[in-house]
């Protein structure tokens, strides 16, 4: 046997020393190659995945379908499911794989715990961590014959198996599961590439839940400054605002119906509809004013002031066996309804109600946002009721100055004063008529009218009212205070529309107020409304205002006119002694001015002096003066000659 020369065998060693380097180096190559093809395979996932989060803004479906498919692919898996967990279930959102298997995880799409203690998914919910099961037939959910899990591997052929925690701040969201039909574990790196799309899915629920929320800040703000807008453009009109709070409010919450109701007493009053059926719309125009039921919405509302949310009023009696609120069920279609009270200063005040036609509950989110719009609707019926007080108050400044503006232009116009109030009163009470009586001896008769008919007024002139009770003002005079009859049909000792045919037609509603002077009553003065419609407190204080200045008028002209008379009187003596300063002998110039001035100043027709002689008396003066004076005044007749003053009377 020969021997090999050194230097060939130093030759062979090294050319099998590079064999093996290539061998290493090609090895090295591939492994190189193959990672660098699943980094780009896994590049272009996360892109693919980009895109479609970028298209999707909002939509979890199409991110989390993208991402099951590429998890289900660069891992070489047959089929996976994306869950979300809901308490101690989990929800699959996601699917991939052969049609027949997805089809089978749709029918049943929850995996209870509470009635699969066992399954893989119980685990992860305890830990928190990645399960990987090289062969679900070796797993004691399997074994113990688990329904879940034996269907998992028997009719969808799962085998080796993975599940990675979906984390957000060390609370479990959700999961990623991926199945292969073999028995063929998983690598670490596979692992680490399906926890990392769970982390991705994780970022995509957080920026889809970021968004929604801008939204829906965004929605809100849009939905407040539309209704502020409504608001400044309508002041002191209440209709367009509570329309665009409706409107506003069940479109944000996914609704499709919407009330509006503010409180009378125990009751509630319909003051806007949105989107209801005509039938309803109908029936709530017809019957506005509902007294709840017991255990329904509004009642709750009424007797709490809390919100109420019912999942399905058909499965409450009062919306059934109550007529009033039947129609919610019968012609709206009623469901799920949430009803929010509005309150002012813990008072409440009305309520809003929107409500679906399917069984839907409304979510926390939505009855916040419903809270927030009742407490626009509260500050609109504030800023009203602020904005009509203040027109109210100007209108009575404005009022008052008009007749105070008629009683200084008007010293002895009293008539031009008494038909400035009525005329006041009427229109700033939202009345129809008005009429100021006054005081006739025992009598009240009409002084001053406004809106009344002439053939009412004749009426009332035949017909002067006396002191009882079968009429407003009469109770107003026997009372000596306000009386405010809200129906006369109602009303059993009201009969002076019996006895004077005609008011009934005219009248229904009635406020009358004394004019009381040192507590007697000198007039009434009282408007009427041919509906059913009681005055305010506001109303009959401004009613009662006009009464004082009635009185203050009447009194103001009488003791103008007694100033008027005394000035008269002074005036007419000072005359009479003028004349007598000046005729010292001349006792018939004397006699005739004092007959003169007495007739003018009692508003007599005629006047003489008689002086006795004897058993008589007789006529003494001239009275061609009287006579002059009676002429120009138009109260003496043309043909009345001299010696009026001169014919004797008996004594």
């Amino acid at each position: 046997m020969g021997h090999l020369d050194p230097t060939q065998n130093s030759q062979a060693a090294s050319e099998k020393k590079l064999k093996a380097s290539a061998c290493e180096l090609e090895q090295k190559l591939e492994a190189r190659t193959r990672e660098l093809a699943e980094a780009r395979e896994q590049q272009t996932a996360t892109s693919e995945i980009l895109r479609v989060i970028s298209s999707s803004p909002g939509d979890l479906k199409p991110v989390f379908e993208t991402m099951l498919e590429n998890a289900t692919r660069l891992s070489e898996a047959k089929f996976g499911f994306l869950f979300l967990r809901e308490g101690d279930a989990f929800r699959a959102v996601a699917m991939h794989g052969p049609p027949p298997i997805v089809e089978w995880m749709q029918q049943a799409p929850v995996v209870e715990l509470r009635d699969h203690p066992h399954v893989p998914f119980a685990r992860i919910a305890r830990t928190k961590e990645a399960l990987h099961v090289s062969d679900l037939t070796t797993e004691q959910s399997y074994i113990e014959r688990d329904p879940r899990i034996v269907a998992l591997v028997e009719a969808a052929g799962a085998r080796s198996f993975i599940a990675v925690p979906m984390l957000k701040e060390e609370q479990l969201i959700g999961a990623m599961a991926i199945y292969r039909q073999e028995v063929r574990p998983f690598t670490d790196k596979q692992i680490e590439l399906v926890q990392n799309f769970a982390n991705q899915a994780v970022i995509a629920i957080e920026n889809t839940r970021l968004l929604n929320e801008l939204r829906e800040s965004l929605d809100r703000q849009t939905a407040t400054s539309e209704v502020l807008r409504v608001i400044s453009s309508s002041p002191g009109e209440l209709e367009p605002v509570f329309e665009a709070l409706l409107a506003n409010a069940k479109q944000l919450c996914g609704a499709k119906f919407g009330n509006l109701y503010l409180r009378e007493g125990d009751a509630f009053r319909t003051v806007a509809l949105h989107g209801a059926t005509p039938e309803y719309t109908e029936a709530r125009r017809r019957a506005p004013l509902i007294r709840p039921a017991a255990n329904t919405g509004l009642r709750r509302v009424l007797e709490t002031n809390q919100v109420v949310q019912i999942a399905d009023v058909q499965a409450v009696a009062g919306y059934l066996d109550n007529p009033v609120q039947a129609p919610f069920v019968q012609l709206a279609g009623g469901r799920s309804l949430l009803s929010v009270p509005m309150l002012k200063d813990d008072e409440l005040v009305g309520a809003i109600e929107i409500y679906r036609q399917e069984v839907c509950p409304f979510t926390d989110k939505q009855i916040e946002l419903v809270q927030n719009f009742a407490n626009q609707a509260v500050i609109a019926i504030e800023n009203t009721r602020l904005l009509n007080e203040l027109r109210e108050s100007l209108q009575q400044q404005t009022a008052t100055a008009d007749v105070l503006k008629v009683i200084s232009r008007s010293t002895f116009d009293l008539q031009a004063v008494l038909e400035t109030l009525v005329e006041n009163a009427v229109r700033l009470c939202d009345a129809d008529r008005g009429i100021i009586n006054r005081q006739d001896g025992d009598l009240y008769r009409p002084a001053a009218s406004f809106g009344n008919p002439p053939e009412w007024i004749e009426i009332m002139e035949r017909n002067p009212i006396r002191k009882d009770r079968t009429s407003a003002v009469g109770r107003a005079i026997l009372e000596r205070r306000v009386v405010h009859i809200h129906d006369i049909l109602a009303d059993a000792e009201y009969r002076w529309a019996e006895e004077h045919r005609g008011e009934k037609e005219m009248h229904r509603t009635i406020v009358a107020v004394p004019m009381l002077r040192e507590g007697a009553v000198i007039g009434v003065i009282v408007i009427r409304r041919t509906r059913v419609h009681p005055f305010t407190e506001k109303q009959i204080e401004l009613l009662t205002t006009f009464a004082e200045q009635a009185v203050i008028a009447v009194e103001n002209v009488r003791l103008l006119n007694e100033l008027r008379e005394s000035l008269q009187q002074q005036t007419a003596t000072a005359d009479v002694l003028k004349v007598i300063s000046r005729s010292t002998f001349d006792l018939q110039v004397v006699l005739n001015t004092l007959v003169e001035s007495a007739a003018r100043l009692c508003e007599a027709d005629m006047a003489a002096i008689f002086r006795q002689k004897g058993a008589n008396y007789y006529s003494c003066g001239d009275a061609w003066g009287l006579v002059r004076f009676h002429r120009i005044h138009g109260k003496l007749a043309d043909g009345a000659g001299p010696g009026v003053g001169n014919r004797a009377g008996s004594a």
